[in-house]
């Protein structure tokens, strides 16, 4: 019963923060670490649950992504959308099936996080207040070559505490794109990214998996899946008109908190 009001809670934060660019990783190992929720199963349930949240962008864009796979035919429009996510999903695929095992051993402790989350706020106010001139207003502009460099700034997220939605942002923006189409490229590449990130977890973990761990592991995707539902639209409507400072500020405090507390034992 506690491992799952463990997963219930960690479900809300994930759904809450996966695409703000905050890191929801990140969140989730600190939060966990408060809870006592550590170990293999915990970080593998930290990237499973992420793909709740992910189906969430997947109803969100129910309709745009169902006329797109109608348009999958080569020189369409469906098949040039999805030829540009492919593009930009390769460069962190490759480097995150080369560094997996690495990160996970070695990156994912609150002390590493809240050095990224210090350092990406620093960066995220750099971008905006250099590249708020933008040219491109829609996704569906951006070029292939845009595409990957997109995806390039999105390996900067497989630090934990950097942040997905941050990092694409970040590379869409200095790409040219405006801050609410870079979110919308950052939401469709978080598609195949967390499909392939949620693949080799449960590879990895499944096969030791218990009953009640797999229930946890239900709960926590459910309450991802309906919280991010909700967050989704929010955050898209708050782009059209504000600035992204706001949440690199809420980083800079989180992450100095933070860091104070592991230099002082009282997290680990």
């Amino acid at each position: 019963m506690i491992l799952l009001i463990k997963a219930f809670i960690l479900g809300i934060v994930e759904g809450l923060t996966e695409f703000l660019p905050v890191s929801s990783t990140g969140h989730l190992i600190i939060v966990g670490d408060l809870l006592n929720f550590k170990g293999a199963y915990a970080t593998m349930f930290e990237v499973v649950i992420q793909l709740g949240a992910i189906l969430a962008i997947v109803y969100y864009y129910r309709e745009k992504i169902w006329n797109s796979l109608k348009n999958l035919a080569p020189n369409k429009w469906g098949f040039r959308l999805w030829l540009k996510i492919v593009i930009a999903f390769i460069p962190s695929a490759i480097l995150g099936l080369l560094l997996n095992d690495f990160i996970d051993k070695h990156l994912f402790s609150p002390f590493t996080v809240s050095i990224a989350l210090v350092i990406g706020a620093i960066m995220m106010l750099i971008v905006e207040n250099a590249f708020s001139n933008y040219k491109i207003d829609d996704m569906d502009k951006v070029t292939p070559k845009k595409s990957f460099w997109i995806g390039v700034a999105q390996c900067m997220s497989l630090f934990p505490g950097m942040s997905r939605s941050a990092s694409t942002i970040m590379g869409g923006m200095m790409a040219g794109l405006s801050v609410k189409a870079a979110a919308e490229f950052s939401f469709f590449l978080a598609i195949p990214t967390m499909f392939g990130a949620t693949v080799v977890s449960l590879h990895k973990g499944i096969a030791t998996m218990t009953s009640i761990e797999w229930e946890a592991l239900a709960v926590g995707f459910i309450m991802s899946f309906i919280v991010a539902l909700i967050v989704v639209d929010k955050f898209l409507s708050y782009l059209k008109s504000h600035p992204l400072r706001p949440f690199a500020y809420y980083r800079l405090i989180v992450g100095i908190i933070m860091i104070g507390l592991v230099l002082t034992n009282i997290v680990k």
